[in-house]
């Protein structure tokens, strides 16, 4: 069951950013009526990083991925909406970009599975736990977009 409230954390990574992919990333989101609650362009810590990441500390592909998501800006924002979670991750694609498809951000923007473009939160339980690591709650704010409620009733 989706709720209206539910919320996932996406960052733009160090490779979109510095090819200049935010304004195209985030149009794909919102064109989907999402509402986008809270935004941060930051250089991500190797805390953060780690902390983001420890359910992969133990592959070998670890050490790459935080040196690369720590390497340069990022940009962090927390979507909002009805099954955002699940409709987020089916917008970005798989994590490698030769299996993502086409239309999806990463089938489409990303280079490899490290160069992917972007990452999201993999399910509801996920986002609650990554989101604090960018955003404190007062940062991130409640609002309907006008035509929301139209929009989610149609579809």
């Amino acid at each position: 069951m989706t709720r209206p409230d539910e919320r996932t954390l996406v960052f733009i990574k160090p490779d979109a950013v510095a090819r200049g992919l935010m304004g195209e990333i985030l149009r794909r989101i919102e064109r989907r009526g999402f509402s986008i609650v809270a935004v941060k362009l930051l250089k991500m810590t190797r805390r953060q990083a780690e902390e983001l990441y420890r359910v992969h500390a133990d592959k070998p592909f670890f050490g790459r991925l935080v040196k690369h998501v720590t390497s340069g800006p990022i940009l962090a924002f927390v979507v909002e909406g009805p099954g955002c979670v699940e409709s987020i991750r089916n917008l970005i694609g798989r994590t490698d970009p030769t299996e993502a498809g086409a239309g999806t951000v990463r089938g489409d923007l990303g280079l490899t599975k490290t160069y992917n473009s972007v990452h999201a939160s993999d399910s509801r339980g996920t986002a609650e736990r990554e989101i604090p690591i960018f955003f404190r709650e007062k940062e991130v704010l409640r609002y309907t977009r006008p035509l929301e409620g139209s929009y989610f009733k149609a579809n």
